[in-house]
């Protein structure tokens, strides 16, 4: 059977998307995990009809079939060489949901929040949370038998499913449940299970998280023979699942979440038998060293106070009302062995603790040295009662190995998740991780543990059951595989007949692609192989993480399409570094349409817990595909604008003229490269340097030479001299110079009102944005370089500079560094620049003294941060400041759309709307009357005024328009 035949099969017999290109195959390499396997073809089934159709393709032609909703799975049991069915795309129907029987039919490919939120008006949830609950789908829940934190009170997924609707390897189709007769949809099940019934009662369901094999526990005539609890947690190897029916508990009324510290984590560990006595909702671990990852990777802001401690737990009690809940809190806090403890009822702090801990897997990424960190040994478990000797065990082990880790997990059940700084980079690193997992595979059967408590086995361990399990559990799985899937058509190589568990590595393969002229990546030791390597494949990116005030990913949200996630362009540019499936190197089309629609929004850079930045990647990527080529023309059309608008401060008036008459505008779009259905921002018709130069002694420039002099006067409120702490420069960019000098005038009078002495340099400053952007990384840096010159001397004497335009003030956060990392201005820089915000809430001696901000009393805000604030300088202290002058504000989460020049582009703007649509459009049209737009950056408000005309308004200038006279 050749791939051409394969594929005619496939695309005769299903309705659905049926993809064997090479970008695709590329996307789908490999999940969450640390292996590779490119597979064949692609599906996206419209119905179950189609996902039948692909089994009896799959059937006929022997061809390994592997089921995937999310792609979410850390074991490898999502990634095959046959066929690669994706479920979430199209199957994700919630069916019945019966508030009675507190039940709900589902398909495999539902978002497990999805399945939250329809339930919820039932006041019903499903019990089982597992940290990608936003992403992860029931189909995938019930391959792997995820629990998640809230497992302690409601049980794993198999302890939630009723029955399943699934087809076998044979072809036969049946619903699987319990009771008489449940076994005969499999003939030769019932006499198995009659033959081997010591062997179920002893050597399975000894506790809780023994997930590891098959359940066959659950087979037991003592447990009415429930084949569907059976079936959960066997990774597709026997069943394709179609639809299921799961069991719906009520939400917990009133919860409180208690924060103990102990001085380390298997100090931590052994408090856990004494906790569960008191029932808790949830009882979760965290390493101090992952909050650390949280401070430097988000800031301060997002770690709430923690009582002392090296380690804590999670720990959530519940009750009928708050105050019983806080009566059971405090009962369980005096059997926890500490005295360490902090009660934070419901709200941001709770959430942002939850946060932390659902991001595990990715701020684990990296080891405390900065070392990439590697699943494979991620979710062990042991019975509770043998956690901390576990843990300790295992501390040794790792020491035993030089490496580290930084466990956190679900330790009400004894489950740890932990990613070890294996060393995985080269082709001799493979012995070192073989001889790791073998003996912690000893180590955790020492403890009477599983292998895995939660994710399944998959290509990660299931070559190590045998060291867990009898030599006649291991045949009697054999058997039971044999009876539903004889041809081993469904997964093959997991649990049963398994792969080499250093079989498929994806990492020793990937070659280096080691710093050039382009970006430094100096967290990535200079080279982008490691950088792309960031993404461990957990998916936050294809959430939509709005509700909890995330940007990223926004054109996965607009497309719904892999390639167009944080992850599909990383797991591309893997493939372009492997060089086997994707061969054309920088120039691979794979990697340019994959890139194409990532609107550089830089939100990955921080909603990505393992810090993937696809923004400067991309910029990286053209700089060294097009790099002594000619560009394509949008580059040099938008690229280098702020030369054109320099250009056309000669003549404004004349210019907006011409570009009004709209055949001529539509022509000028045309030819470079912009979609002409935008519209060209009309030029300032007195740029802003230009009207400060004409404000005589007030707008007196200011050369680098004399930084004591004074160069413009004080608010009037002023009296005498002003201190020299209280100097500012004023860093007017290219955009609001040339476009909209009406802010920078409303920044000087917001500064000078609350005490400051302005300082404009004399000369222009450039950051290179649009060079970055359309990944001319020399021109960048050429222009930094000169901004370095012009900025420098006041950075290094301590004085601020205040950024006006969030993007441009990003890249001296940010992207100058990693341009510049030699030059020591860069650095002294990037430290001195601060948004107005941040400035007005700093405090003193830095921050304004006895300033008191404009009132804002009846102001409705309706705030659209930029991506680039929210990603790199953060929207705190704008809120903070808002709230503070009395403005009643609501802020948008998610990108406005056109992001500098990509909405510009041709071929992006139906995107651009989409994504427009998913935040922006949808607040303007319900806005109340009188509602202010509030958008300092200059792209958010062009395109509210292109698609809504509604012209933004910058925070200085909401706050000089209130300031009194």
């Amino acid at each position: 059977m050749t791939a051409a035949d394969l594929l005619h099969l496939l695309r005769a017999a299903v309705g659905g998307e049926v993809d064997a290109s090479t970008r695709r195959r590329a996307e789908y390499t490999t999940d969450a995990s640390n292996y590779r396997v490119v597979p064949q073809v692609v599906v996206f089934p419209r119905d179950l009809e189609d996902v039948l159709a692909v089994v009896d393709v799959a059937r006929a032609t022997s061809t390994p079939l592997t089921m995937r909703g999310g792609g979410t799975s850390v074991a490898g049991n999502a990634v095959g060489p046959g066929i690669v069915v994706d479920t979430s795309v199209h199957l994700r129907a919630i069916g019945e949901i019966d508030p009675e029987a507190r039940s709900a039919v589902v398909q495999p490919g539902v978002v497990m929040s999805d399945l939250q939120a329809a339930a919820r008006p039932y006041g019903l949830r499903f019990g089982p949370d597992p940290s990608t609950q936003n992403r992860a789908t029931l189909g995938g829940m019930i391959g792997n038998n995820a629990c998640g934190p809230h497992a302690v009170a409601y049980g794993r997924t198999s302890d939630n499913v009723l029955a399943l609707d699934v087809v076998d390897g044979l072809g036969r189709r049946f619903t699987a449940g319990r009771g008489p007769g449940s076994l005969d949809a499999v003939p030769g099940l019932e006499e198995l299970v009659a033959a081997n019934l010591g062997t179920l009662r002893t050597d399975l369901g000894r506790f809780g998280r023994q997930v590891s094999g098959y359940s066959l526990e659950h087979l037991l005539p003592e447990r009415e023979g429930d084949l569907a609890k059976m079936l959960v947690g066997t990774e597709g190897t026997l069943v394709t699942v179609l639809g299921a029916t799961v069991n719906l508990v009520p939400i917990a009324d009133a919860a409180v979440l208690v924060v103990l510290g102990y001085p380390d984590m298997p100090s931590a560990a052994d408090a856990v038998p004494a906790l569960l006595t008191h029932s808790p909702l949830a009882i979760e671990g965290l390493d101090a060293r992952l909050v650390d990852v949280v401070r430097r990777h988000r800031g301060e802001a997002h770690v709430p106070e923690l009582p002392p401690g090296a380690g804590w737990l999670m720990v959530e009690m519940g009750g009928a009302t708050r105050e019983e809940a806080l009566e059971r809190a405090a009962a369980m806090a005096a059997d926890a062995g500490t005295s360490s403890a902090r009660v934070i009822p419901p709200g941001a702090e709770a959430s942002s603790m939850w946060q932390i801990r659902a991001d595990g897997a990715g701020l684990a990424g990296r080891t405390p040295d900065g070392s990439q960190a590697w699943p494979g040994w991620e979710d062990a478990a042991v019975p509770p009662e043998r956690l901390g000797a576990y843990l300790r065990d295992f501390e040794r082990l790792m020491l035993d190995h030089g490496v580290d880790g930084l466990p956190y997990g679900h330790f009400g059940d004894g489950c740890i998740h932990v990613r070890i700084g294996i060393p995985l980079e080269r082709a001799d690193d493979v012995a070192g991780f073989r001889r790791f997992m073998t003996e912690a595979a000893h180590l955790v059967a020492s403890h009477g543990g599983s292998l895995s408590g939660e994710h399944g086995d998959g290509r990660a361990r299931s070559e190590l059951l045998s060291i867990m399990y009898s030599p006649e559990v291991i045949d009697l799985f054999g058997a039971v595989k044999d009876l539903f899937d004889p041809q081993d058509v469904l997964n093959p190589g997991i649990l049963v007949r398994p792969r080499p568990l250093d079989a498929d590595l994806r990492r020793p393969h990937a070659l280096p692609l080691a710093r050039s002229t382009g970006f430094a990546f100096p967290h990535d030791g200079g080279d982008l192989t490691t950088a792309v390597h960031r993404c461990v494949g957990v998916g936050k990116c294809r959430a939509d993480s709005g509700p909890s005030g995330g940007f990223m990913c926004p054109s996965y949200l607009a497309t719904r399409d892999e390639k167009d996630s944080t992850r599909g362009r990383a797991r591309v540019l893997q493939e372009m570094a492997n060089g086997t499936l994707v061969q054309g190197g920088w120039r691979s089309a794979e990697v340019h349409e994959v890139l194409d629609l990532c609107l550089s929004c830089k939100a990955c850079s921080s909603d990505c817990p393992a810090g993937v930045d696809m923004a400067q990647y991309k910029a990286e990527v053209l700089h060294r595909t097009y790099k002594g080529r000619l560009r394509p023309m949008n580059h040099y059309a938008l690229g280098w604008l702020p030369r054109w608008a320099r250009l056309a401060g000669i003549a404004p008036r004349l210019l907006n003229a011409v570009l009004g008459v709209r055949p001529l505008a539509r022509l000028v779009l045309s030819v470079g490269g912009m979609d002409t259905r935008r519209s060209i921002p009309a030029f300032a018709t007195t740029p802003f340097r230009t009207w400060w130069k004409g404000q005589g002694e007030r707008g007196a420039t200011h050369s680098t030479q004399g930084l004591g002099e004074v160069s413009a006067r004080v608010g009037s409120h002023a009296t005498g001299g002003v201190d020299p702490a209280r100097r500012v420069v004023l860093w007017t960019d290219s955009f609001s110079d040339a476009f909209d000098p009406d802010v920078p005038r409303a920044m000087i009078e917001v500064l000078r009102d609350a005490g400051y002495e302005v300082i404009v340099p004399d000369e222009p400053a450039c950051c290179g944005l649009t060079w970055i952007s359309t990944g001319q990384l020399d021109g960048a840096r050429k222009r930094l370089t000169q901004l370095l010159g012009v900025l420098g001397p006041y950075a290094v004497n301590g004085i601020p500079i205040i950024g006006v335009e969030p993007s441009c003030t990003a890249v001296l956060r940010s992207d100058l560094l990693d341009l510049l990392p030699d030059d020591p201005r860069a650095v002294a820089v990037s430290h001195a620049t601060r948004t107005l915000a941040e400035l007005l809430t700093a405090p003193a001696p830095l921050g304004p003294e006895g300033w008191e901000p404009p009132s804002l009393d009846g102001v409705t805000v309706l705030a659209q941060p930029h991506c680039h604030h929210h990603s790199v300088m953060g929207y705190q202290a704008d809120l903070e400041l808002l709230r503070a002058a009395g403005a009643q504000v609501t802020s948008l989460a998610g990108c406005c759309g056109l992001a500098g020049n990509f909405g510009m582009e041709k071929g992006h703007y139906e995107t651009s709307v989409a994504v427009a649509e998913h935040a922006l459009l949808p607040a303007l049209r319900e806005a109340a009357p009188g509602t202010v737009l509030l958008a300092d950056g200059f792209s958010c408000r062009t395109q509210a005024d292109q698609l809504a005309q509604e012209p933004g308004t910058h925070l200085a200038q909401l706050l000089a328009a209130h300031l009194e006279p």
